[in-house]
């Protein structure tokens, strides 16, 4: 079950304001038509559709940064082309990537997981790890 809190005077969620200022989208464009779901390569694969991103994003609901979309999606484009709105899908998760890198939710040790977590984890994932990991 999840419970959705809405905010008197609907001032904005934490999360929410950080992946409008990185992303510089406006997520209150979005009128959840789904095209940017529609549109995706990979919609089977995801655990979140694109508009039920937003969704979330908008509505504040909790555990967006634990989606596995977020390593899932390959940056193809094929949302933001295709947005009625001009919203820069794409921007948005990449955002959201960052914001996840920067609370430590990716520091991964390769060299020590079994093989069965290297096939279950997501590609983006482990190539995120190894990118703040190294240099």
């Amino acid at each position: 079950m999840i419970t959705i809190t809405m905010r008197a005077g609907g001032g904005p969620d934490e999360l929410l304001h950080k992946v409008e200022a990185l992303s510089e989208q406006n997520l209150g464009g979005c009128y959840q038509c789904g095209t940017c779901a529609a549109t995706c390569p990979l919609a089977a694969e995801m655990d979140l559709l694109p508009d039920a991103l937003i969704r979330h994003l908008r509505f504040g609901v909790p555990g967006v940064l634990e989606r596995r979309m977020l390593w899932i999606c390959v940056g193809c484009e094929s949302c933001t082309q295709r947005c009625p709105r001009g919203i820069d899908v794409a921007r948005i998760i990449g955002a959201l990537r960052q914001i996840r890198i920067q609370e430590g939710g990716d520091h991964l040790i390769v060299a020590q997981l079994p093989d069965a977590a290297l096939r279950e984890i997501p590609a983006m994932a482990l190539v995120a790890s190894l990118r703040r990991n190294t240099g």
